[in-house]
């Protein structure tokens, strides 16, 4: 079998050695249609660069870091996740990059890790996922220069670049979308008020209850984890404000919500109709099916990686900014299509 080199994908790719050479090395000054066919070219012949030469000439590792922010029990409990990682691996794959996974399990062991994180000499750059209003590590990479991208829209810091989804018009959407029922005391659980989609889902929530001119009362709002055993939790908080609609602000919550709703003997969606969001529950995992905020997930962890690259190649200045686009999916739970 013939062995294809830089010369050779060059040739058949019509360009110079050097442009490949570019282009494996994600270096700037090649056209996008370019960059492309060099691409096309790599694949087809399944040329596979020397890392070891691409690391010397860029003098990068060809390693980026992903830092998740949660125990360990929820990274592999909630299909978000794994969700997301898949898009994220992918990306780095086509990348021709390395991943390497940060969790911890306590608080100790996050100031730890932070410390580890910013100390290693190894890492051209780091995603954060999930990341709290009150995260140390943000202002810490500010500080070191090294190149990160949050998923997640950082307002406390403007000069972080970010890769998010649009959980404001979601809740919205959702939450409208229950009031067009007739639904009259629409409640809603929302995410953690310390992370930016918990914040942005209520404050969708409440403006869909403004604009269908629905008073706020606060007997209809209850704070989750985005864990379905806060979901429950937050669900029996709910029930003594007699609610006839809830939009719960992500599909793990409304498993919880679900199974109060039935203990207290009462119908989905005769009695309460539900909405959540995310779409990423299996088929039949809610009975009946979910009407949902579908959000890119994959795509979000493909969109940070590409947002680092850039980072990466350009500096940390301007900021990056990418929100993703919602969807609402209509199903049972709401009673009408």
């Amino acid at each position: 079998m013939h062995k294809h080199t830089l010369e050779s994908v060059a040739e058949l790719s019509g360009v110079s050695r050097s442009t490949v050479s570019r282009v494996i090395n994600d270096q700037p000054g090649v056209k996008p249609e370019v960059r492309r066919r060099v691409w096309e070219i790599i694949e087809q012949t399944g040329f596979q660069p020397n890392q070891a030469a691409r690391t010397l000439a860029s003098s990068r590792s060809g390693i980026i870091g992903l830092v998740i922010p949660h125990v360990v029990s929820s990274l592999f409990g909630d299909p978000y996740f794994p969700r997301l990682i898949q898009g994220i691996t992918q990306a780095c794959n086509r990348h021709d990059l390395n991943l390497t996974l940060f969790v911890f399990h306590t608080e100790e062991e996050e100031g730890s890790l932070h410390r580890r994180i910013l100390n290693t000499g190894f890492l051209d750059g780091l995603i954060i996922a999930s990341s709290h209003f009150q995260d140390p590590l943000i202002p810490h990479l500010l500080s070191t220069g090294l190149p990160f991208v949050v998923i997640g829209r950082q307002d406390r810091f403007p000069e972080a670049s970010f890769v998010d989804v649009d959980n404001l018009n979601g809740a919205y959407a959702a939450t409208s979308h229950l009031l067009r029922q007739g639904r009259q005391r629409v409640a809603t659980i929302t995410g953690p008020q310390d992370m930016v989609a918990g914040v942005d889902r209520l404050q969708g929530y409440r403006q869909a209850l403004s604009q269908k001119s629905h008073g706020f009362d606060p007997a209809l709002v209850a704070e989750g984890d985005f864990t379905e055993e806060s979901g429950y939790a937050a669900m029996i908080q709910l029930l003594p404000a007699r609610p006839d609609a809830v939009f719960v602000a992500s599909d793990m919550m409304v498993l919880g919500a679900l199974r109060a709703i039935e203990a207290a003997g009462l119908n989905v969606p005769g009695d309460i109709a539900v909405a959540g969001f995310d779409d990423i529950l299996p088929p039949d995992a809610a009975r009946p099916p979910l009407t949902t905020i579908r959000q890119p997930i994959r795509r979000s962890g493909v969109a940070a990686v590409n947002v680092l690259l850039d980072v990466i190649e350009n500096g940390l200045t301007p900021p990056r900014r990418v929100i993703l686009d919602v969807q609402l999916v209509i199903r049972e739970s709401c009673g009408g299509m």
